[in-house]
């Protein structure tokens, strides 16, 4: 199958980052940042806003805005970090946290709730609230685990692999992404019964497949592979 690529050397490389570009990411790592308490996050889907989150989100603005100004937060750097998407270079401490939490979010928050709905269906009765509360954490940090091993695309020791490891990181922010604010609001539009909420899990499936396949397929923003530019020819 034909996957449209682009070369690191035909890529523009600016020499520096703009501001706008760099208070742009800002709001985004605010977002994984806050809702990296599982259980709170569910409770300010279930019930709204409330002191806690205030609190919380707080601290998150106070602590990522401190590293946001010191160039410290993806995307926020004074100037790009990596500059040729497949060239061997460290891999900073705080992209490695930045992501490492971003990926216990994606895989922790769409395994819940695949979980949730298929307890639904087989008991009868919701218990994400449960399921949230006890195994949130579990699976969190298993990934951050994981991130801190270097076992996860983008939070290696080396940036070496960043032109394909981007496309399964982008690839799946856009599934989740996609699917889980359909799956929240089919969860608030339809009644909680079984043909309901297996109808829930085929649509919140359908979304991750279709979505994943569009990202496999390099569809989607940030999601073709980078690949040297320069290829050798043997004689």
């Amino acid at each position: 199958m034909n996957i449209p690529v682009e070369f690191d050397t035909e890529r523009k490389i600016p020499t520096r980052n703009k501001l706008y570009y760099r208070v742009n990411h800002w709001p985004i790592w605010i977002f994984v940042f806050f809702i990296a308490p599982g259980p709170l996050t569910f409770d300010l889907f279930e019930r709204g806003f409330d002191a806690r989150m205030a609190a919380w989100l707080g601290l998150v603005m106070l602590g990522t805005g401190i590293a946001g100004l010191r160039g410290r937060l993806p995307g926020s750097e004074p100037a790009p970090y990596i500059i040729r998407f497949t060239e061997d270079r460290p891999n900073p401490l705080y992209r490695r946290v930045c992501y490492t939490f971003a990926w216990s979010e994606v895989i922790a928050f769409a395994l819940l709730n695949i979980t949730g709905l298929i307890v639904a269906i087989i008991t009868g009765h919701w218990q994400l609230k449960q399921i949230y509360q006890y195994a949130y954490f579990p699976i969190a940090g298993t990934v951050w685990l994981l991130g801190a091993l270097g076992q996860l695309p983008r939070v290696k020791a080396s940036t070496k692999g960043e032109g394909h490891e981007r496309r399964y990181f982008y690839g799946s922010v856009w599934a989740v992404c996609w699917a889980q604010p359909v799956l929240w609001f089919l969860w608030k539009a339809l009644p909680q019964n079984r043909p309901s909420d297996i109808f829930k899990l085929v649509v919140f499936l359908g979304i991750l497949a279709f979505v994943g396949n569009l990202a496999r397929l390099g569809r989607l923003p940030r999601t073709r592979p980078i690949v040297p530019g320069e290829l050798a020819v043997s004689d």
